[in-house]
Parts: structure tokens; sequence; C-alpha cells
């Protein structure tokens, strides 16, 4: 009895793993010994369930309502394999309405391991070469700061505002934060404790939340260290990321004390690898919409994230759900010189940056470190995030009743490209320059409390979502899928209706054999282009995005009606099977903005409560053009005092304000609207160097930014773009990128790309650049695994890709020789064990459960589940056909006489 009793048990395991409530082979998932549960009732009613079962309920999960932390001692702590048990039944209560065993994920700080007079009234000793803070160092040469001594000395210095960080924890009885600390802003979620003090080591490793906590709110005159960007602000701290990870321990983080806390900063994320496609989980998701909604007595938390240090791997923030998503703030990094730091990640979804390090002969950023020490050594967006929070306590203070879409505004009027290197500055159809590396530029601390002072709150946000364009497109190898959707920014519903656009989410879902290869742009109705995805070299993945949410602010305060155009490149990096092209499934859009102008009722700044223009009046005309700042002479955009966006100047002196400059002019710093080169139709600059597109007839050169009427050799013409963008390494000529039809000398091609003229039995190793050997059996090869070879020696069958003396016996058969002589076997149809030839009637040999009939395998009709004492009514057959599961080949098999009964 008690060998039938496991083999039943044993048969169940396997169903059940076959159907898919195992783990999928392709990525490992850790369960822990944790639960999140959905429980009506309350407290006492949780606590009566979780007795019952065997758990210990561990409290609320942060401010999530009716959502619990319950905890098994008798489940391992760490398991490849779900929890199976009794204690599963918790499932069948009729309160509880939702449950889930926690898993661990994996998250990333975002630093990296290293491979001017001075203000007086500032007894810091690092005050001297805090380079970023106050910029006047002439030994450097620095260009631009952020301003943030001009918003202090305006008084404000982060007074009455809390801010967490979200990490490994903060040494709270640091000198530098002992005065700032604030109990109520911080928890040991890891511990389960109000205690966030991080744990100690010999490397030191759990320093990064200490380090991110100086920059924001060290205090200052106290001649120990550093001096925080909002000093007299509140700091706290929440030890999350010093053990498991899950989307309860997130979301626990995100919803600390939401009534308390103004602004959380999280300088962490999924793997910065390059091939990672992750973001918060369903609680994690919660949280985040719960502090927006109800943080801060109603006008939402402020969530400030690092953008990621993925750059050396090609990594883009895209694939990150949290810098991706429109409740947070995604902070980009540059270096003193306004360089692209070696580790940035470009991405549509940033909205600002602030300074952090660059190369490894640049400054760095000071701050805080354990054992109540300081360092000049702390990188990365680890660093900025922090910084921008800082920042954005110093507004907060100077206007509390920001919301926390007041907020992005903010920075978005505010911050500025200034000497900030990047190729892809534009301006947008709303007069906003915006770059992929930098978002909207460096933020500006004076600017923003200016702003905030005087600022009235937005109109309220309104959320169009788009029908679904659900027309499959096959998605072709070195082409792009192009598809146009006519939105109408949901004009005949007034509570959705949105006009002037935010946030813009693409939901896309794409198959595809290699997601690296693939590239998306998407195009607004006024000509702003957003990459929202680029080639990720080391993504191999095979599973393409299933509603993957891609984020862009480079619409912002443009139209939303028109027409937007989606685009998708699929750019082979590597050799792959073109036999299994991609797929676009379905795509939409979800626009994010308000009905009415955002700043039609913003009031202009006074220098006096008494001042007013008397030039042009409310009262008198009516308002001034929505292009002017300061006011305004008369209600037309040429009669503004100041311009919101910028200037046209006229050969007759007269001026007007636009929101953008027009073709061949471009802005400058100071709002001019000037003259490009000749013969550039957009441009950047003045200089014939600095086109960004170009005039009939010629194209642009994307290393010199110059335009030419023609390509050069080494170069091709991408005809979407017009520009002659450089070919592939070893290409004389070529169609696209990975299209060569001709070579260097000393390179031939082989397909469509050169490759070193590699003799017989070797091929080129792209990262030693020579020709290395092949295996063995192989006359041609791709690599130097067995499994790479593309031709074989005399007597031997090329077999997935494998050279071996004879096919395997069991499905595969040797089909006929082609007509050089290669011998391949081939894989036989599925349904067959062995066979003799190409498809499903050509079977020799059948597998378990089928019957071979005329060369066709078919499903055999033996079953014994009538016969067994065990399959009695209430057995596992009874199952199976109580949850419909017949229709299941195996399980229709193996209980063919229950699954055939009526009923």
């Amino acid at each position: 009895m008690g060998r039938t009793t496991n083999w039943w048990r044993d048969l169940l395991f396997a169903v059940v793993v076959f159907l898919g409530v195992g783990i999928p082979l392709c990525r490992t998932l850790t369960y822990t010994n944790h639960w999140a549960v959905r429980i009506n009732g309350g407290s006492e009613e949780a606590n009566a369930i979780a007795s019952k079962y065997g758990y210990r309920n561990l409290g609320q999960i942060g401010s999530l309502r009716d959502y619990y932390h319950f905890y098994h001692s008798r489940t391992m702590k760490r398991s490849t394999v779900s929890s199976r048990g009794t204690h599963n039944f918790i499932s069948m209560e009729p309160k509880v309405e939702w449950i889930q065993q926690q898993v661990v994920k994996r998250r990333i700080k975002r630093d990296f391991k290293a491979g001017a007079s001075q203000y007086p009234y500032f007894n810091d000793p690092k005050w001297p070469s805090m380079w970023y803070i106050h910029c006047n160092d002439d030994t450097h040469h620095c260009q631009s700061d952020m301003n943030i001594v001009g918003a202090w000395r305006r008084g404000f210095t982060g007074r009455n505002v809390v801010i967490t960080i979200l990490d490994d924890g903060i040494e709270r009885n640091h000198p530098d934060l002992q005065q700032n600390y604030d109990q109520m802003a911080s928890f040991d979620v890891n511990g389960n404790d109000w205690d966030p003090m991080p744990r100690y080591d010999i490397s030191n490793e759990n320093k990064h939340g200490t380090r991110c906590a100086g920059e924001v709110a060290a205090v200052a005159n106290n001649s120990h260290c550093t001096i925080g960007v909002a000093f007299n602000a509140k700091i706290g701290g929440v030890r999350m990321l010093d053990g498991d990870v899950t989307d309860m321990v997130e979301a626990k983080s995100l919803s600390l004390n939401p009534q308390h806390i103004d602004i959380y900063s999280a300088s962490w994320g999924p793997d910065d690898d390059g091939k990672t496609v992750d973001g918060p989980a369903s609680l994690a998701i919660r949280a985040f919409e719960s502090g927006i909604q109800q943080g801060r007595r109603g006008l939402g938390s402020i969530y400030v994230w690092a953008s990621g240090n993925g750059g050396r791997s090609r990594d883009h923030c895209s694939c990150d759900g949290y810098t991706n998503s429109i409740y947070t703030i995604s902070i980009s990094s540059t270096a003193e010189s306004g360089k692209k730091p070696w580790y940035l990640e470009e991405c549509s979804s940033t909205l600002a940056t602030t300074y952090s390090s660059g190369e490894s002969y640049d400054r760095k950023i000071i701050t805080t470190d354990l054992r109540q020490r300081c360092t000049d050594s702390h990188t990365g967006t680890s660093a900025s995030a922090p910084m921008a929070a800082g920042i954005i306590a110093l507004a907060l203070e100077a206007n509390s009743n920001l919301n926390w879409r007041d907020v992005q505004h903010i920075i978005v009027k505010t911050s500025r490209s200034g000497h900030l290197n990047a190729p892809d500055w534009k301006t947008n159809g709303a007069g906003y320059r915006v770059s992929h590396l930098y978002g909207f530029g460096l933020m500006d601390a004076e600017a923003m409390v200016e702003k905030a002072l005087h600022w009235k709150t937005v109109p309220a946000q309104h959320i169009c979502i788009e029908n679904p364009d659900r027309q499959s497109r096959t998605i072709r190898p070195e082409h792009a899928v192009r598809a146009v959707y006519k939105a109408t920014g949901c004009s005949d519903n007034a509570n959705h209706y949105v006009n002037y656009l935010e946030h813009i989410i693409v939901r896309v879902t794409i198959a595809h054999p290699r997601r690296g290869d693939l590239s998306i742009y998407l195009t607004s109705p006024s000509g702003t282009k957003s990459q929202l995805l680029s080639n990720r070299l080391f993504d191999h993945s095979m599973e393409g995005f299933k509603s993957w949410e891609f984020m862009t602010t480079h619409c912002w305060g443009e139209k939303a009606a028109g027409d937007w155009l989606l685009e998708i490149h699929d750019n082979p990096s590597q050799l792959r099977n073109f036999k299994t092209p991609g797929k676009l499934k379905e795509w939409s859009l979800v626009l994010h903005g308000t009905s009415t102008h955002p700043y039609a009722c913003q009031p202009k700044p006074r220098s006096s409560p008494d001042e007013v223009s008397e030039d042009y009046t409310d009262e008198q005309a009516g308002p001034c053009d929505i292009e002017c700042q300061n006011g305004c002479e008369g209600p037309g955009p040429h009669q503004c005092i100041d311009c919101v966006h910028y200037f046209l100047k006229f050969k007759n002196n007269t001026r007007t304000c636009v929101p953008q400059c027009p073709r061949g002019f471009f802005g400058d710093e100071k709002k001019r609207c000037k003259k490009c080169w000749s013969i550039c139709e957009t441009c950047i600059g003045s200089r014939s160097d600095q086109c960004t597109s170009c005039k009939n007839g010629y194209h642009l050169n994307e290393e010199t930014n110059s335009c030419i009427p023609n390509c050069l050799d080494r170069f091709y013409l991408d005809k979407g773009d017009n520009v002659c963008r450089r070919c592939t390494e070893g290409c004389r000529k070529c169609s696209a990128f990975h299209h060569c039809t001709e070579c260097m000398s000393g390179w031939r091609l082989q397909g469509a790309k050169c490759v070193l003229n590699c003799e017989t039995g070797t091929y080129f190793d792209s990262q030693s650049r020579e020709c290395e050997r092949c295996p063995l059996s192989c006359t041609a090869c791709a690599g130097p695994r067995q499994d790479s070879c593309t031709q074989c020696i005399a007597d031997y069958y090329l077999e997935e890709w494998r050279c071996v003396s004879s096919c395997s016996s069991i499905g595969y058969y040797m089909d006929q020789p082609s007509q050089n002589g290669e011998k391949t076997c081939r894989r036989c149809d599925p349904s067959c064990l062995t066979c003799i030839g190409h498809g499903e009637r050509n079977c020799s040999s059948c597998r378990t459960g089928y019957n071979l009939e005329g060369g066709v395998c078919v499903v055999g009709t033996v079953c014994k589940d009538a016969t067994e004492e065990s399959w009695a009514e209430g057995s596992f057959c009874v199952l199976v056909k109580k949850n419909s599961l017949c229709q299941r080949k195996v399980l229709q098999q193996l209980c063919c006489r229950t699954c055939s009964l009526k009923g």
C-alpha cells in the first residue's frame, strides 16, 4: 500500500511539473518562507487564518491595507521549488483573496567598483573640494553648476522636508547625520525592526546607503567632514538590500510612513548587465500607486531613482521598470566636464541630470562613509539620485503644496542643457531641449525654488488609453516595421481627454528569437523622435516582450492628437536562425497629460507684492499670449516682455516668441533662435559640423555632423533618417550596418558580413581578432564550440550544428546529400520516436502512449484508471475531470476511462 501511495505522489508531481507549475528551465527562481496575503476582515481575522495553517502574521505590508506578511517556520528558507503541503490550503479560505509566495529578486546598488574660492561660513573640512556645489575653482575649468548655493542664499536649506534612503541601511550615529536623523523615516525591513544601522563587515559592503544619505542631508558647520545639498532636511534610511529582496520587501520600503516622508531616494534596481528585463511586481506597483494617490496628504510621494550604470554592458534603462515608471523621477549623471560617463545608460524615460564621477582622473562626489568617516570617491548614478533628492527638498521647502506632478513640471521647465555634451540634443514640439543621455538637462536648484515660490498646481492628470493595434506584423532581419496610429487623445471623453502631453507609455507585445537585436523608436505628431529601446549586445533572450511598457518624456508639452509612428528595427548582431522572424503582435499608446494648458494660470514672479504691470493687465484687455513670460504689452506673441521658450528676431528688429525655433534655426542658451549653417535643415549650433539634419540633396554624416552630397566609402545611406552611417568593421561598401556588399583588403564576404580572410578549417574570433582553428570534425565553423560547425569533414554528418559520424538513432534521420555532397541529419516529426524521412507519415516507431499505424503515430487507447483501486471516487482522475483538464493529451491518455464518462 505504501509503495502504491508513493507511486501516486510521484506521478502527481510529474504531472504538476508537466503542466507548468514547476520552475521554468530558462530562469531559476528562489522561493522564500515568506508569503504576501490579502485578507478581508482586519488584523484579527488575518491572525486567526495564519494560526490555523501554521503561519505567523508579521503584520501589515507597509501602508497597503488588507495586505499581510505571513511567515512559515517549517518551510525551507530558500528553495528552487515552490512550497507544497497542507499549509497551501490557506488559499481555499473564503476571506483570502490573494496569496503569493515571495521569490528573491536580484537588485544591484548603482555605484561602481573602481577598476574656486570657498564660502567662509562653512567650516566643514571637505567644503573647499565640493566642486559640484560651488563651481568656482578655476584650476579645473568648471563650466556650469547646479546653483545650489543660490538656493541657499535665498534661505532654502531643506528645513521641514523629510527624505529617506531605500538601501542597505544608514549609519544613524555618524557625526554628519546624527543631528538630522529621523527615526520615523527609518526601518529595517531585512531585520523587521526600527533600527536601520548597516551590517558591518571587513569589506564595508553596506556603505552605499550611508554615502547616499550624506549627499542629501549631512549637517553643515560641524567641522567634521562634508555638507548635504539640503543640510537642514530630516534624513532616514530603510535597510532593505542586505538580504533577500522580494516584492514584499520592496512594497514595505516604498510605502513606509507616507504621511511623514516626503521623498524616497533609491539608487538600485535590476541587474545592469545588458540582458535583464525586469521591474516592480504587483505589490511594489500597488505601493507606488498608493504613494502617488495618498502620500503627503494626497499630494503624492516623490520617488527619485538612479537611471542605471549599465553603459559598459550596452544596457538600456527602458528595460528597467523602476526608472521607466511615470511615478519615478529618473536621474542621469554627467562628469564635471559635461561629458558622458562610461557607465551611463541612455533612454527616453530620464527626466534630468546631476553631477557624478566620470573617467578615473575626474573628480568624484564627497560624502559620509561607514565607521563615522567620509569619502571623496562616491560614484555612478548612485551619487546622482540623492543629489537630485536634495535639490527637490529645497523646492519643497519653498512650496510644501507642490504635488508629485508639479515637481516633475518644475524640473522640466528649469533644467538646462548648458555644457552637457550629447550628440542627440533636440528641441521638442513644445520648445524643450531634451536628450536620451541627460533628459531635460542639468538640474538648477535656484531656478527650481524660484518657480516653486510662485507655482500654481497644474491641472488634474488625465489618462487616455488609446485602442490597441492588434494587427500582427512580421519583423524581418535588416528591415524595419513601421506602424502608424492616429490618436485623438480621447477627445470624445472629457474625463480622459489629453491635449497637452506629459508621459507617453507604449505597451508592446513582441515575439523574437533574439531580443537584443531589436531597437524601437516612437515619433510624435510634432515630429519628436524617442528611442524606446536600443540594441543590447548581451541580450540573447528568446522571450521577446510581453505587454512591456516603454515610457518617454521627450514629448512633454506637445499636443497629443495626430499620427504616432512606431518603428521596430531588427539588426542581427550574431549568427541566428533567420527562418524564425520576429512578430509585432500588439501595441498601444497610453497618453498622460492635461486637457488644458498646464501653465495657463501660472502667476508671473514679482519683486514685491504690489508690483503690477501698467502696460497690459487682465482688467484692461485679457491674458497675455501663452508664450509670454513676465508680462506683455498686448495679446500677441510679438508683444511679450520675455519669452517662455524662444524668440525669433526679424530684419526690421522686431521679434516674436515661439514655442520652438523653425527649421534652419537653433535655440541658444539666451533663448534666441539663430541661423544654422547654410545647408543644414536643423542644427545645434551655427558651425558646419553642428548639423542634425540636412536640406534636400545633402545627407548628414553621423560622425562629423556635417552635410555632404554623397556618402563616402565605408558609409551607407540610411534613407529613413537621411544619414550617412558607418558600415560594420571590414566593409568597404554596404547597404545597411550589417549588410556588406564589398570588403576591405584582407577581408572576405561571408553572407552579408565581412570577415577576416581565414583559411579553411578556421574561423574569425571577434575577441582575439585572429583566425582560430575549428573543432577537428569541422571544415568550416562559426566558433570554437562543437555545436558551431557549418560544414563537416568527409564521412561526417551535420546534426544540429555538430559534426557526427552517424545520425542519432532516436529523433533524427539522414537526409539526401546535397549537390556539393554535404550530408545532414534532420529532426523527425515530434510525434515520431524514430523515422525514415520528413513529416508525420514517415515514422518507424512511436513515443510511449502512441501506436504506429501506416507510418503515422496516433494516440493509444489503453488506460488503467478505472481498474486501479487507488483511482476510486475522489481520486486523481476525478480531479482531472472536475477541473476540465481532460483536453490535455497526456491527461486524456492517463485518465481516458474517467474522461470518457458523461457529466
